[in-house]
């Protein structure tokens, strides 16, 4: 199964906070959309493995993503090493997308910036014919994307080109509160957070307003890159 975009999170919920906006656009231009979640998010202080996983499930479906997987990676202590390459080495080779979307490159979660990094090195090395991997006993072929970015999450790094994501809010905040266990609920006995609050929430809002004031719009996300974003033209520039 080819797909136009496959995103990347540490986490469950790391990619519908950081470019939800965005995949719900792509969706709705016809583009396939795949999410790896790279850890179950087991040491989260709410909620539980396996309630994040119906909560992955739900949020998949409100986001309209063809496949969502999770590698299994031990959250908080997955490391970029052969092992761990070689298992995303496989998700890119098995969907074959044109772009990457993953982590934040730096940020306060020390799992999204090593996530960073590793989805990116992988990438890299999935396009060498000498790296052999197999799926179900078949050998893959391989594949590298023409394009990595990274989503931006709790830091607010300075972002390399911006996507209109106006008219795609309310899908994408429908998406983030599918993880009721994470966020804000004032009913909660759980212990509080520095994303369960409602600050937080209605961050991820007035961040992609601001974005989209600077671009003339309702709304944006940001992303950084890894190389120039080349266009063919002036006028393609907005």
């Amino acid at each position: 199964m080819k797909l136009d975009i496959l995103a990347f999170g540490a986490h469950p919920d790391d990619v519908e906070l950081g470019c939800g906006g965005t995949i719900v656009k792509e969706i709705k231009n016809g583009k396939t959309v795949g999410i790896i979640d790279l850890t179950r998010g087991e040491l989260g202080t709410r909620g539980t493995a396996a309630t994040r996983k119906q909560e992955a499930t739900n949020a998949a479906k409100i986001l309209g993503v063809t496949v969502r997987e999770n590698l299994g990676f031990a959250d908080g202590f997955f490391i970029n090493n052969r092992q761990h390459q070689l298992e995303i080495i496989k998700m890119i080779r098995k969907y074959q997308p044109e772009i990457i979307l993953c982590n934040a490159i730096d940020d306060r979660h020390i799992d999204h910036g090593k996530g960073s990094q590793l989805v990116s090195d992988a990438c890299f090395l999935s396009g060498l014919i000498k790296i052999e991997t197999e799926v179900e006993g078949k050998l893959q072929q391989q594949w590298r994307p023409k394009q990595v970015y990274h989503y931006i999450q709790w830091k607010n790094i300075e972002p390399d080109f911006v996507v209109d994501v106006s008219g795609c809010m309310d899908t994408k905040m429908a998406s983030v509160l599918a993880y009721q266990t994470q966020f804000f609920d004032a009913n909660s006995k759980e212990p509080e957070t520095p994303i369960s609050s409602r600050n937080f929430t209605d961050s991820v809002d007035y961040r992609a307003r601001d974005l989209g004031r600077l671009i003339g719009v309702a709304h944006a996300e940001g992303f950084t890159t890894e190389r120039y974003t080349a266009v063919d033209s002036l006028f393609d520039l907005k």
